[in-house]
């Protein structure tokens, strides 16, 4: 059974995992992302590929490097990766060279979606939509089992999707972007923003501690709880995220929309929400078929479990 490497980097950490070809990782590790510094961002890499094909002792067959950023046609070359010293970046090139195997290289949107579609939530479906909520919005494709990736190789940035024109200013530079309203960083500085104008509403939220403590995981925890303000808020992020989705199904027609990410975590808190969002601004509602909202099933693997199965593919 032929045995891969997926690796997941990221602007904090740098997680890889030998995995074959069931999805099944016999071996893991992980380091510090070192961002600022390409050469060793990549020597990282090698490092973590080296150890872990010594600590299985088997035979491995490639390698698939899932990077926050824009990559390629020929899944060769990071373009540009915000939160990593990469642009113009020969990835694939400087991998080979120093580990002596195949690499493909994909953006961890990409590489997520795709581990979701082999091995994950969408197992059973032909056509994915991967919504990923964290910091920003993310996402993936994959269209006829197949993952599209666009003409030049940069298509499913949804999080850049201008939903309110002359909206709030995103760090793409543009205004008025999904991600500026459906996703964790929204979530946080909406509830936070609504705890100063209601204080009273929001008192079991804040529980006697500053506005500036409220995070993601302690909204998630309130509306657990039962606490009104805090469902609310999950309920406002979920209609942001049930519109936008409205909006990418009446272009790709998916069977499923995989809901991950952080945020994800609510469960049915969001995703109630996110589905009556969705129906009711539908386009054709009740004449076409719905997609299914499902949460996703791999969560922080799904990257590395994707690009790891990418590397069996190039």
């Amino acid at each position: 059974m032929a045995l891969t490497i997926g690796v997941d980097v990221g602007g904090t950490k740098i997680a890889a995992g030998v995995v074959d070809e069931r999805g099944e990782v016999l071996a893991r590790a992980r380091r510090d992302s070192p961002a600022a510094d390409a050469r060793a961002i990549e020597q990282t890499i090698a490092d973590l590929v080296t150890g872990l094909r010594a600590e299985v002792r088997r035979p491995v067959a490639g390698v698939g490097v899932g990077a926050a950023g824009f990559i390629d046609a020929t899944r060769s070359t990071v373009l540009f990766a915000p939160n990593l010293a990469w642009r113009d970046e020969p990835l694939r090139g400087e991998l080979e060279a120093l580990l002596d195997l195949p690499v493909v290289v994909e953006n961890d949107g990409n590489a997520a979606a795709w581990g979701e579609f082999v091995y994950g939530a969408g197992r059973d479906v032909e056509d994915l939509l991967l919504v990923a909520v964290g910091t920003g919005v993310g996402g993936g494709i994959v269209l006829d089992g197949r993952l599209h990736r666009g003409a030049s190789g940069v298509a499913a940035e949804i999080g850049h999707l201008r939903v309110v024109p002359g909206g709030r200013l995103c760090g793409c530079g543009n205004h008025g972007c999904w991600e500026q309203y459906a996703s964790g960083s929204a979530l946080v500085a909406d509830t936070r923003a609504a705890a100063e104008a209601d204080p009273e509403g929001a008192r079991l939220l804040l529980a006697g501690g500053p506005v500036e403590a409220i995070d993601g995981p302690m909204i998630t925890a309130a509306a657990r709880a039962g606490d009104p303000f805090a469902c609310a808020r999950l309920a406002e992020l979920g209609r942001w995220l049930g519109e936008g989705i409205a909006s990418l199904a009446a272009v790709l027609d998916p069977a499923a929309a995989v809901i991950g990410g952080g945020v994800s975590a609510a469960g049915d808190l969001l995703l109630d929400p996110l589905r009556d969002a969705y129906r009711a601004n539908l386009t054709g509602r009740g004449h076409r078929p719905e997609l299914q909202v499902r949460p996703a099933a791999l969560g922080n693997d799904a990257g590395m479990l994707g690009a790891a199965d990418l590397a069996r593919r190039p």
